[in-house]
């Protein structure tokens, strides 16, 4: 009976791994492919981008806890003007300087700390909070799961595939994926690198927002709450290889299953899970310096 009680609790621990880790990799994942898409167009490495994420955050606060507004239409406005913020950030900001990669991270850092300044001028450092979608748990192979951290997965799995349809089945996808391999040959097609670049932009900085608006319920949201998301941004899309998105995507879920791996794990030292995963990322650069799926030539991006 014994031997019986361990092995459940290691299926359901096993489970627990399983489900919390895919949802802390999504959300990884939705921050790493927008700034990897970004990056493979414009060539913009671009560290405000998880500055959007937590714009996203406060917007939905304001919409839904100041302002009363359903959930449903407070999330939709948020998305939208945190990708307008986004669009007219990089129109006035980086579009005239993006293939100057010194004077794009000092801009880029800069415009996260405006926000973050911003954001503790209009609230102060006090921890803000946004009521939870939909009440309720759901059991999962023997694990008991809110319902409202399922719905954060779908609703970023989902954006994610949106996303892949989007580049693959439309004309703007197209242009996107054409001006990534080789602008010159997009040029001569007569495909505008400006217009890419700009809807990559836009595309980009919407996951962002996604991500920041679909979470904002299981977050504490504070003017810092970026900061940690961008490391852990950083670190997927340099482990899966700069470019990739496919390799943005599979090493945010390398690195959100080791987060969550040394949580459980290692519950008293889960304050390092960050520090172990970047740990991973070292290693793995050691053997593979490029990364997972690093490229080689330009013309492999995307």
């Amino acid at each position: 009976m014994g031997v019986l009680q361990k092995l459940i609790r290691v299926s359901i621990m096993l489970s627990m791994i399983l489900i919390r880790g895919a949802m802390v990799g999504a959300l990884y994942a939705s921050l790493a492919v927008g700034f990897s898409l970004i990056y493979g167009v414009a060539r913009i490495i671009n560290l405000a981008h998880t500055a959007f994420f937590m714009l996203a955050a406060y917007f939905l606060f304001i919409f839904v806890t100041l302002l009363g507004f359903n959930t449903v239409s407070s999330i939709a406005i948020s998305i939208v003007i945190v990708t307008g913020v986004g669009v007219v950030c990089y129109k006035i900001l980086l579009e005239r300087i993006r293939e100057h990669e010194g004077p794009v991270l000092l801009v880029t850092i800069a415009l996260a700390i405006l926000f973050q300044e911003l954001m503790l001028l209009g609230f102060g450092s006090v921890y803000r909070n946004v009521p939870h979608f939909v009440a309720g748990n759901v059991d999962i192979i023997g694990v008991t799961i809110p319902i409202q951290e399922l719905l954060i997965l779908g609703i970023t799995v989902a954006c994610l595939l949106g996303v892949l349809a989007f580049l693959y089945w439309t004309n703007i996808g197209l242009a996107i994926r054409v001006t990534a391999q080789d602008r010159e040959v997009a040029n001569l097609m007569g495909i505008s690198g400006g217009k890419a670049c700009m809807a990559s932009v836009a595309v980009g900085v919407a996951l962002a927002a996604v991500a920041g608006a679909v979470v904002a319920p299981t977050w504490i949201i504070e003017p810092h709450m970026w900061e940690h998301p961008l490391v852990m941004m950083f670190a997927a899309v340099i482990l899966g290889g700069l470019g990739s998105m496919k390799g943005a995507f599979i090493g945010a879920f390398i690195l959100g299953y080791v987060e969550v791996l040394v949580v459980f794990l290692i519950p008293e030292g889960s304050f390092i899970k960050g520090a172990v995963a970047l740990a991973i990322m070292v290693v793995i650069l050691l053997t593979r310096p490029e990364g997972l799926f690093g490229v080689v030539f330009e013309e492999e991006r995307l």
